[in-house]
């Protein structure tokens, strides 16, 4: 098969290297040289010399038994090393006041700060109501469905780690403070992928919250909208902003590069 011409201007082998690498992200089970050659519409040949280039730089590994290639350690640590507060801040917020502007509700975006969450980013309500958190704030773990969201995705023995140092006061009369019952709600997040507050940190408020993903699957933050009791207890206005929320979780996740929110979009 000849090879693709590239555009004129461009430099080739960066260009030939970038949808090479595009190729194998996109194949979490591996990909062979064949295919490669195929999706990118390069010769064999020229693939696997770009590709062995690759592989010798650490972006790329092929599995020895399989011959399939796969993302490398030294790709993930540079976008592991590019991902933080200040890049989901810059990604987060044009999703938030879209998100916010569809909705009408505030919006919020938060990362796990120890034994408690902190929003790193929130865009306010359109209508009169308006809450009173700001970003940089800190709320607690069990009374928030943003902090839920975070805390469900912890590995198990981390999660059990926290439960038995987490302080859990009662902060309205739905609070959740017993553990066994907190752990069986993050079941139920994790199971369906959606937290609730359900007035447990104020008495007028409930909130609803989803996780963010990053390239490598794994919740980085917690994407949540909140609003006034009296209107999101109607189940069909609830169940419209969550599927606009899940939404914008899964454009942020898909900045992020999440491969799993750009399949399920394409669903």
């Amino acid at each position: 098969m000849p090879d693709k011409p590239a555009p004129r201007g461009g430099v080739q082998s960066l260009e030939r290297a970038a949808a090479l690498l595009d190729a194998v992200a996109g194949a979490p089970d591996g990909i062979g040289l064949v295919e490669i050659s195929a999706q990118v519409g390069l010769h064999t040949s020229t693939a696997f010399h770009l590709i062995r280039t690759l592989v010798g730089l650490g972006f790329l590994v092929q599995d020895g038994e399989s011959k399939r290639y796969r993302i490398g350690s030294r790709l993930f640590t540079l976008a592991a090393g590019a991902l933080d507060e200040s890049a989901l801040l810059t990604l987060g917020m044009p999703v938030l006041e879209r998100l916010s502007a569809e909705t009408g509700e505030a919006a919020h975006l938060a990362v796990r700060s120890e034994r408690s969450v902190t929003l790193i980013a929130r865009t306010a309500a359109s209508g009169m109501l308006q809450m009173s958190e700001r970003a940089g704030v800190r709320r607690p773990l069990h009374a928030t469905a943003i902090g839920k969201v975070v805390a469900a995705a912890l590995p198990p023995a981390d999660l059990e780690r926290l439960l038995g140092e987490l302080e859990m006061p009662a902060l309205t009369e739905n609070t959740i403070t017993d553990p066994a019952r907190l752990r069986t709600e993050l079941d139920e997040v994790r199971r369906s992928g959606v937290a609730h507050d359900r007035c447990e940190l104020d008495p007028e408020v409930r909130c609803i919250a989803v996780p963010v993903h990053d390239f490598a699957g794994r919740c980085v933050a917690s994407m949540g909208i909140s609003g006034p009791v009296w209107r999101l207890a109607d189940e069909a206005v609830l169940a419209e902003r969550l599927h606009r929320l899940q939404a914008a979780a899964r454009e942020l996740s898909g900045l992020l590069g999440y491969r799993g929110a750009a399949a399920r979009q394409a669903g």
